[in-house]
């Protein structure tokens, strides 16, 4: 059952654009204040009812013939049902079933978003035979353009309609939606009303958000993607809506962002969305920024995408986004740092950084066992592990837990907990490995990256398996026994 707070909530949108109305709507706010389902078609002495305006790219507007109203051509529409989760939704669901059109023909339009463009007040007289008393229907009466050029076919529901017409937005047959549709300046044809940002450090990586999975009215749920959002009454252009968002939702301030592609996807609603995606360049921490919403910010490079869970068209945007934006400079960059030749003193030999997971419960650690076609240590136990990528050592382990087990960690609750410095053989390059302890995540290890790990496992830390890669165990058995640094290889 919709609430009557969340319906009010769209009353008083409506009435910000209609505040003449107010005194027209009363029946209805008085309805709402009260106790029970508004709209039920058995509340009296009034009840909510829906509507979608569907207007084509030649401003015209469908009409249907509903058989219980004398034959009257009106837009689609009717009661809310139980399994309707907003009254926007209710509209979509009356069009698709009288007029066959579906939610994903249909997109909002940028002039009105998602607030009505009209509340009709429309009285139904007592009737005697029925035993009904007078009352009235309050039509929220949504409006949509096509998304594409051209008109999707028409399949009437028969035995509610009896026929469908498209007609001239001069034409339209009620007098108030009519008015409202001229003044609003609609004109069928779809824009963007949603913004995201397209975030990379000019060094091949890119910045994305990965959202919440179980919270209510979460678009993406579980998704790695942009920031960004939806345009707001304040926002007059979409520039202003993702700074806006982006400021709201990470603090961040990207000093040059310019319009990259416009992108089709699907919202809540199952509707169409286009989305004005912005495109600027950004080189900080992720984990210093005090992220609103969602579970964590995280830099990434393209390789790591098909095996991140996100929209197919996010990958696809952000691929050709990397194709195109691949500088020789990049990989002169990363060729002088293995040298060690890029700006370091003479001597210098760098160290691969890899960072660990020690997670323990009642005794025992967590323990992967590795692809047996892994390039490293294949068929072999070993930490939860990755190599640092341009990133803090903490946000590295962060974005490692999710990808590889689904994980969840606050990287304020890491803790140092052993370092090994290594050679794997003399004149190999050397490494530097940090185990990190938390006592606090969300989630259960699952296999996320199965083509990396075959199996996660608890192991009591007194009884480790075998094999197991050498300075796993050396680490584990140094927290053990309470030291925090060991050496390998260095005297072979």
């Amino acid at each position: 059952m919709l609430s009557s707070s969340s319906i009010r909530a769209i009353v008083d949108a409506y009435l910000d654009r209609h505040p003449g109305e107010r005194g027209a709507l009363a029946g209805l706010l008085d309805t709402l204040g009260r106790s029970g389902d508004v709209t039920s078609r058995t509340a009296l002495p009034g009840h909510v009812t829906c509507s979608a305006v569907v207007v084509d790219r030649r401003r015209r507007v469908l009409h249907i013939r509903h058989r219980a109203t004398d034959g009257l051509m009106l837009a689609p529409g009717g009661h809310v049902q139980p399994q309707d989760r907003t009254l926007l939704g209710a509209a979509l669901r009356e069009v698709r079933e009288e007029a066959g059109i579906a939610p994903g023909a249909l997109c909002l339009t940028p002039q009105l978003l998602d607030v009505p463009i009209d509340i009709d007040v429309h009285g139904i007289a007592a009737s005697a035979a029925k035993g009904e008393l007078a009352y009235e229907y309050y039509d929220f009466r949504y409006v949509f353009c096509l998304a594409n050029e051209d008109a999707p076919a028409i399949t009437l529901q028969d035995e509610e309609v009896s026929g469908a017409r498209w007609v001239p937005l001069p034409e339209v047959t009620s007098p108030a939606l009519r008015d409202k549709l001229l003044q609003a300046g609609v004109d069928g044809r779809p824009e963007p009303v949603n913004a995201s940002a397209i975030i990379h450090d000019g060094h091949g990586r890119y910045l994305l958000h990965l959202r919440d999975a179980n919270k209510p009215n979460i678009w993406e749920p579980g998704c790695w993607s942009l920031l960004g959002g939806g345009q707001e009454q304040q926002d007059e252009t979409l520039l202003d809506t993702v700074r806006r968002e982006l400021r709201e939702e990470a603090e961040l301030t990207v000093a040059s962002l310019e319009p990259y592609a416009v992108e089709w996807v699907t919202g809540m609603d199952a509707t169409s969305v286009p989305v004005q995606v912005f495109a600027g360049r950004w080189n900080g921490a992720p984990a210093r920024l005090p992220l609103t919403e969602g579970v964590m910010l995280a830099w990434v490079h393209p390789e790591k995408f098909p095996y991140m869970t996100m929209l197919s068209s996010t990958r696809e945007l952000l691929e050709r986004h990397a194709a195109e934006h691949s500088p020789t400079a990049v990989v002169a960059l990363v060729g002088a740092a293995r040298t060690g030749s890029a700006g370091s003193p003479p001597g210098t030999v760098l160290n691969v950084v890899g960072v660990h997971l020690y997670l323990e419960r009642d005794g025992q650690v967590l323990l992967g066992l590795r692809h047996p076609d892994s390039a490293f240590a294949g068929s072999t136990w070993h930490l939860l592990a990755g190599h640092c990528e341009a990133e803090s050592a903490t946000a590295c382990l962060v974005r490692e837990a999710y990808e590889e087990a689904g994980l969840v960690i606050d990287p304020a609750d890491f803790e140092l907990v052993h370092t090994v410095h290594m050679v794997n053989r003399p004149g190999a390059q050397p490494r530097i490995n940090l185990v990190f302890r938390t006592r606090n995540w969300e989630g259960v290890p699952e296999l996320k990256e199965p083509d990396k790990c075959v199996a996660w496992r608890w192991w009591s830390a007194k009884d480790l398996p075998e094999p197991i890669v050498p300075y796993a165990r050396a680490a584990i058995e140094g927290i053990t026994a309470g030291r925090n640094y060991s050496e390998m290889g260095w005297g072979q």
